[in-house]
């Protein structure tokens, strides 16, 4: 059961600045009155009644902040406290401030693969620990993976980001068709029974990214994305993979396999001989290899671009919702496709992108 106060949350923080707000509410600058230490407060609200659209199940706050409290590892985003009122549900979360991994990276102007696999140890330690506790991310991106302090000679990781987050039991199946559809491995879209395999899917993805600057499945729309994921539609062109070491692309290539069963698992990750070289002629070809900063500064920019388009497109669309629509309700329900961490426009639930594959096939 998670753990929720039910004191007022001003009787222990005081309130700062509002550092972002969304449909469902907003993140301020908090600081624990006892300590001085500063957190963020994500203040969600809350549905008050089950006919209600507007605001956040009471059930789907409850299991994050379950999953949360379970993750007690350096390289997740910590929950110290959760409090609630009739109204709102407000999460006590720490305070990561270096911004997005991938903005770090392309402000370099170059990058060897250790300096990447050091990144990516972070990563896979996080995953691996989050695995061992039965519990998958399902959401694995790159916005999703912060820096605490970009400022550090060495900065630290933090994954963030477990809304769509999933504790197996044992003997229970789910199924899910939600994600980033350039992200998903192939049994999310073909609505099989998931596991922990599908974080690793994603992470043979942004491990691809980060090499290439090029996204192995990406197509002109989610549809030909999708096609391209479940057809296992890639390859490692020479233009942008000539500076890749033979081992990062082995070790991209056991990730990228449409057998869950068969993919590697994060610990498997970290002695793979691209993480952990066996040889001294492994590590001395690992040291000359990099990155292809070109084309991952394009990449990120591309990203960066799509996701600030959306965030205006989401805006403009819900003024124009205000002043259209007569219903309320109905303003809420067109809102609710527009969040403003979606990557681009085009992104949709992969259960609406499945049935329109379905109908176009």
């Amino acid at each position: 059961m998670a753990l929720i106060k039910l004191q007022n949350v001003e009787d222990l923080y005081e309130i700062g600045d509002i550092l972002g707000s969304g449909h469902y509410g907003q993140v301020r600058l908090v600081r624990e009155l006892a300590t001085g230490t500063s957190w963020a407060g994500k203040f969600l609200k809350l549905r008050r009644s089950v006919s209600s659209r507007l605001g956040l199940e009471r059930k789907s706050v409850e299991r994050e902040v379950e999953i949360l409290q379970a993750l007690q590892h350096s390289n997740i985003m910590a929950l110290k406290d959760v409090f609630e009122s009739k109204a709102e549900v407000v999460l006590i979360v720490e305070l990561i401030g270096g911004g997005e991994l991938f903005d770090f990276i392309a402000e370099k102007e170059n990058l060897s693969e250790n300096e990447a696999i050091e990144f990516m140890k972070q990563i896979l330690k996080g995953v691996g620990f989050m695995h061992g506790k039965h519990i998958a991310h399902f959401d694995l991106k790159p916005e999703n993976i912060m820096l605490l302090d970009k400022e550090q000679e060495h900065p630290h990781i933090k994954i963030i980001d477990f809304g769509l987050a999933h504790h197996f039991t044992q003997g229970g199946e789910y199924k899910s068709m939600c994600g980033t559809p350039q992200y998903i491995a192939p049994e999310v879209i073909n609505y099989e029974a998931l596991s922990t395999a599908a974080d690793m899917w994603s992470l043979g993805v942004i491990t691809y990214i980060l090499l290439s600057g090029m996204s192995p499945f990406q197509g002109d729309t989610d549809q030909e994305t999708l096609r391209n994921i479940v057809a296992m539609n890639y390859e490692f062109e020479d233009q942008y993979f000539s500076l890749t070491s033979a081992m990062a692309k082995e070790f991209i290539e056991k990730l990228l396999v449409k057998n869950p069963s068969e993919r590697m698992t994060a610990d498997e990750c970290l002695i793979h001989p691209w993480i952990k070289p066996l040889t001294r002629k492994q590590a001395a070809t690992r040291s000359r290899s990099s990155i292809n900063m070109k084309n991952f500064k394009k990449f990120n920019a591309r990203r960066k671009w799509k996701m600030s388009y959306n965030m205006v497109w989401a805006c403009n669309r819900f003024c124009r919702l205000q002043l259209l629509c007569k219903s309320s309700a109905k303003a809420d329900e067109e809102l609710r496709g527009c969040e403003s961490d979606q990557e681009d426009t085009e992104t949709k639930p992969a259960s609406l992108l499945r049935r329109r594959l379905s109908s176009n096939s």
